[in-house]
């Protein structure tokens, strides 16, 4: 279950929070057309589900190794020089992480303390701050698992996973 669930907890969380954005979605554009009515918490349902979809999102493209970067230097070096740069790419990118957790977990925190809730469904703040922290502590779980795979490559000498092609 555990392997099931490093696998597939990106794809699962983000499959719900889409279909939730688009039936949600849907329903506010029938609602609006058919009835001439819309509600407010429709619009906040579709936001916050959107800003879960993004950080989620960016944890599953560290996992495949899917941001945009800039790789015209990597055709050119030697196994063990690319598993280096990853290697170092995903330090930096840990330094941020620790940072935006650190600083998006004190929002969380002030949320929690004032206790603000949102305009129209009136539920905490707090459950759409945590968005920001969830999504970066699952980007420093998968830069971890990168960190050790390119470590093994280093070892062994093998080609560092660059993750799949886009246009090959």
């Amino acid at each position: 279950m555990l392997q099931a669930l490093d696998k597939n907890a990106e794809r699962w969380a983000l499959l719900v929070f889409y279909v939730m954005l688009v039936v949600t979605m849907a329903v506010e554009v029938l609602r609006r057309e058919l009835f001439s009515y819309s509600s407010i918490w429709g619009e906040e349902i579709v936001r916050y589900s959107f800003i879960y979809l993004a950080w989620i999102g960016a944890a599953a493209a560290v996992k495949e190794r899917g941001h945009i970067r800039i790789d015209v230097i990597m055709h050119y070096l030697s196994p063990r020089a690319k598993a280096l740069l990853y290697i170092f790419g995903d330090m930096v990118m840990a330094a941020v992480a620790v940072i935006a957790v650190y600083w998006s977990w004190e929002t969380v925190m002030v949320s929690a303390k004032f206790g603000s809730v949102s305009h129209g469904l009136r539920v905490s703040m707090i459950w759409f701050l945590l968005a920001v922290p969830v999504g970066f502590s699952l980007m420093l779980l998968r830069l971890a698992q990168s960190f050790l795979r390119d470590l093994r490559a280093l070892r062994d000498g093998t080609p560092v996973y660059e993750g799949d092609k886009l246009f090959d």
